[in-house]
């Protein structure tokens, strides 16, 4: 009985070490780099995925960001930066980020928010009025526009480039969010909309892309928006979860 205990131990500890040894050998990932621009950024291409003890070098003018779920980290050329992004995971951040049940519970005129240059849409899914790109939904039956305008009442005309149909959408004075009528504006993926505002601004162009059901990881959720060439989301992700 006691040397069956003893082996049964010994091959406890060989199990522990066996474990023990192939984390160590295993890749540390850190995240997902999700901008570079500069001389280097063809070294680093957007979508690359890094390990924590890997080492970026930089030159002058070159910025590189990393994404995980510790946030996001934006490195500055010229020097040499460990990849790894330090910090507790920042989930709470992220699930109010991509919450679609906020969505859901929007009344018109309720969601009110401070008005001006530096302001971001706090939720993955809206629609930014101010800026043109593809934008990734998990449906298209609860599609919310967002302005960073809330001092005044304002109306937006959301139409379809292949025919003069068209919706009007109107901000009350406090008001970020309006949903999109469905009944009235059907949504499709893959067509071009054009939403045009007040006192003859340049008009803005989105077109949909449906996703599955977004995760609850940072770095997976990066995947997906690199992957659908989604940028202006990739951004928002990234400057919400901004670390430094």
């Amino acid at each position: 009985m006691l040397m069956f205990s003893v082996e049964k131990h010994l091959k406890g500890v060989s199990l522990a070490i066996s474990a023990a040894a192939l984390a160590i050998s295993a890749p540390l990932v850190a995240g997902v780099i999700v901008k570079s621009s500069g001389p280097s950024a063809e070294d680093f291409p957007v979508g690359t995925k890094v390990k924590d003890t890997d080492r970026i070098v930089l030159e002058e003018g070159d910025q590189v960001t990393i994404l995980n779920s510790a946030g996001t980290r934006e490195l500055r050329g010229p020097g040499t930066f460990r990849a790894g992004v330090r910090g507790a995971p920042q989930r709470a951040t992220l699930a109010n980020l991509t919450r679609q049940g906020a969505r859901q519970r929007v009344r018109p005129g309720a969601t009110r928010a401070g008005s001006g240059e530096g302001t971001r849409s706090p939720n993955l899914w809206y629609v930014d009025v101010t800026k043109s790109g593809s934008m990734c939904v998990p449906d298209l039956q609860t599609v919310f526009l967002w302005r960073p305008e809330t001092e005044t009442e304002q109306t937006f005309i959301m139409r379809p480039g292949t025919s003069d149909y068209h919706q009007h959408v109107t901000f009350a004075e406090g008001s970020t969010v309006r949903p999109v009528d469905n009944e009235r504006l059907p949504l499709e993926e893959g067509v071009e909309y054009m939403i045009s505002g007040p006192g003859g601004a340049v008009a803005t162009t989105v077109t949909f892309t449906v996703i599955d059901a977004p995760t609850e990881d940072a770095e997976g959720m990066a995947d997906i928006l690199i992957d659908k060439g989604c940028s202006l989301q990739l951004d928002l992700l990234s400057q919400t979860l901004a670390t430094n």
